[in-house]
């Protein structure tokens, strides 16, 4: 059997119309904010990297001005987020490592943004894409789960998936393409109990129409089950167990 083709410009279409005012959803003012605001978003949601970063931002916003902390005193400023030790530790060693090497600035290569400590490719890839304009498609939890139920993209590893997206999504759309997934992803696309009965791209979306045959199969049975459950006439003279 062919398999079904993928309509990506309908689906990029379909997307753009849903999310016309899709942005990075980190507040930053710089390049260098930026770049701690992402480091501080693993495992965490951008509202709460928020909340920890105004008040942080105030104070600190240059790369020179962390270079007086102790890691116990950059613990206190974030504290309230996930591995905030590591996360520490790492902003430390990448504001020290940007003072020296870089001027204070923020490198705008792969490269160099990825040997920065805590600094890993879909880290880079949102420095580049929202702060210097680079085409970039950073793949997180959310554009990861998106690209694969689509079909946009069918991989278990990140890397593979970034490859194949940027292969299928014209260059000049790939990074508004990686905030449409991101904002659909977390507004009706969810890892679990996604909204697909109230998804305009139901018709298109891989998964949807998978789940779609899924409970067309179940039906029939699940209404025979039913049938089977209902339970019988009783006997006055005896009494049947009930039918779980």
């Amino acid at each position: 059997m062919a398999q079904r083709k993928v309509p990506v410009a309908d689906i990029l279409d379909t997307l753009q119309q849903m999310y016309p005012d899709a942005h990075c959803e980190l507040n930053y003012t710089t390049p260098f904010e930026l770049l701690i605001a992402t480091i501080l978003s693993a495992q965490c949601t951008d509202k709460r990297v928020n909340e920890i970063t105004e008040p942080m931002f105030k104070e600190l916003n240059r790369p020179e001005h962390y270079l007086h902390l102790t890691q116990e005193e950059m613990e206190e400023h974030i504290k309230g987020l996930g591995l905030y030790k590591n996360k520490s530790k790492n902003i430390l060693e990448a504001c020290r490592i940007l003072f020296e090497k870089y001027n204070g600035e923020v490198p705008q290569t792969h490269a160099e943004l990825e040997a920065l400590p805590g600094v890993g490719r879909k880290t880079a890839n949102v420095v580049l894409s929202n702060a210097f304009g680079v085409p970039a498609i950073a793949v997180d939890t959310h554009v990861f789960r998106v690209a694969n139920r689509l079909g946009l993209a069918k991989s278990d590893n990140v890397d593979e998936v970034e490859r194949q997206l940027m292969k299928r999504i014209p260059r000049e759309k790939w990074s508004d393409a990686h905030h449409w997934l991101i904002w659909h992803g977390r507004r009706i696309c969810a890892a679990r109990n996604p909204k697909c009965d109230q998804c305009p791209l139901q018709s298109m979306c891989k998964y949807a129409l998978t789940e779609a045959k899924k409970a067309e199969k179940k039906a029939p049975a699940k209404q025979a089950g039913k049938q089977a459950a209902k339970p019988k006439a009783k006997p006055k003279a005896k009494k049947e167990p009930s039918i779980s």
